[in-house]
């Protein structure tokens, strides 16, 4: 038997490294190096999830908070959800991530952990924790584009990155990016690239959790048409 997607995606995640240029007070977290229990996690994970060599869609963050993916190694996932949905616990960390609540209410609503994740695959164009120093010497989470010389220094990783998902077997007829500053830079390269057929834009969870809580069911629903809609068949 060949590789599967999970020997795929774990073998990906442990060569990841970024030896690219940052302007000066960025930094770059690296949680698969940085604790030797989310390299356990994440493969615990993804054994559970995606052993098999389905293809998946594609839905694409921006980069890793240093609650979620960038303690856990799974996108979109805090220790809290690892645990309690994913049956997955972590003992070196406890966590808990705002944009983690609002997938896991979407994975719940769509049918489960099983389901969703039989279905699609998480992860971002940069998939390392961005930090950025605040100037009073307190590290803060940052994202790729919030710095225009951070985007340019980052860019051509992103883009290898993108390369990378794809080829591990992933559908591109449809993608789902959630933001609309991160959609703007996936089109720009796809322009480029010709990597998607077609981009879907999605709030990201996090700004939905933050700035639009009462409309969070509204928010969801729309998240559940899009991502229904992906799995019916061609007429």
């Amino acid at each position: 038997m060949g590789n599967t997607l999970a020997d795929n995606i774990i073998a990906f995640n442990k060569n990841l490294h970024y030896t690219g240029e940052l302007p000066n007070g960025f930094g770059v977290l690296n949680p698969f190096k940085d604790n030797p229990e989310t390299m356990q996690t994440m493969e615990a994970f993804y054994y559970k999830f995606y052993n098999d060599n389905n293809a998946r869609r594609f839905i694409i963050g921006i980069n890793p908070s240093r609650h979620g993916a960038g303690l856990t190694g799974v996108p979109f996932t805090d220790t809290k959800r690892l645990d309690t949905v994913c049956g997955i616990k972590m003992h070196s960390a406890y966590s808990h991530e705002v944009s983690s609540v609002f997938i896991y209410d979407l994975i719940a609503q769509y049918g489960g952990a099983s389901k969703f994740y039989a279905d699609f695959y998480i992860n971002s164009p940069f998939p390392l924790a961005i930090i950025r120093n605040n100037g009073m010497g307190k590290w803060l989470n940052a994202n790729y584009y919030d710095d225009k010389a951070l985007m340019q220094c980052v860019e051509p990783f992103m883009v290898q990155s993108l390369r990378q998902h794809i080829a591990l077997g992933l559908d591109t007829s449809e993608v789902y990016v959630l933001g609309k500053k991160n959609a703007s830079f996936i089109s720009r390269i796809n322009q480029k690239e010709k990597l998607f057929d077609n981009i879907v834009v999605l709030e990201h969870p996090r700004y939905i959790e933050q700035y639009r809580s009462k409309d969070k069911e509204k928010y969801l629903c729309n998240y559940l048409l899009a991502l229904q809609k992906a799995k019916l068949p061609d007429l």
